[in-house]
């Protein structure tokens, strides 16, 4: 039987152990903070560590530089995002129409709605002082996002639901008013009186886009419902 020593030795211990797995992410959630709060540039590893609760020390144990902090960031947090994304994609057999709304409004309750957005506004201000960092951030997220975007209007050119387009450029275009959102979120939002309201954005956003994309012979309805009540 063990005693009331041996029974505290071992319940520290398994407390020890569970804080030692947790701490990966608790940094990686301080990092997030500091970085959309401060910048890339402005952050000391000694703000991140502070922000968890640690030592800059224990902080080294796990990330190297700002740099590998930044990386695993986007690793854990968004890659998987748009590997979802990319999931539900392959898996869905309705109108591809819905489908772009699916992702759309997936993308903003997952990503565009939450400070994850804030590292899109970091990189865009000081990518051309950290290029390594843009050129990761571009192959682990921008490149597959818009590979998606690509298959999801080809998909519908096939089916007869799209207009034939030169799909590459399109896809910039498409993808330009979802980063000014993103931007304006964790800019002039926060400090505008006239602030943009995001929903009312969207709505617009996918009548647009989806009225443009449709082909001639389609009626398309635009479902607005599912956007102001948040539904995907």
């Amino acid at each position: 039987m063990q005693n009331g020593a041996d029974t505290s030795a071992a319940t520290e211990c398994k407390r020890w152990t569970r804080r030692k797995e947790a701490r990966p992410a608790e940094l990686l959630e301080a990092a997030l903070d500091v970085f959309v709060a401060k910048g890339f540039a402005s952050t000391r590893l000694d703000d991140i560590a502070a922000k968890a609760g640690v030592s800059k020390g224990t902080l080294y144990l796990y990330y190297r530089s700002k740099e590998a902090l930044l990386k695993a960031v986007v690793q854990q947090n968004i890659v998987p995002i748009v590997a979802n994304a990319q999931q539900l994609a392959d898996q869905y057999s309705g109108p591809s129409a819905d489908l772009f709304r699916l992702l759309i409004l997936g993308w903003w309750q997952q990503f565009g709605n939450t400070k994850l957005s804030g590292i899109p506004k970091l990189l865009v201000g000081e990518a051309n002082n950290f290029p390594e960092l843009a050129q990761y951030y571009h192959d682990q997220v921008i490149q597959p996002a818009h590979q998606l975007m690509g298959s999801v209007i080809a998909r519908g050119i096939a089916a007869g639901e799209f207009a034939p387009c030169e799909i590459p450029t399109t896809v910039h275009v498409l993808f330009a008013p979802m980063v000014m959102l993103s931007l304006w979120h964790h800019s002039f939002g926060p400090c505008c009186p006239d602030n943009l309201d995001p929903i009312a954005y969207l709505n617009r956003y996918l009548t647009l886009t989806l009225t443009a994309l449709s082909h001639p012979n389609q009626k398309l309805i635009p479902d607005s419902a599912g956007v102001e009540s948040g539904q995907c």
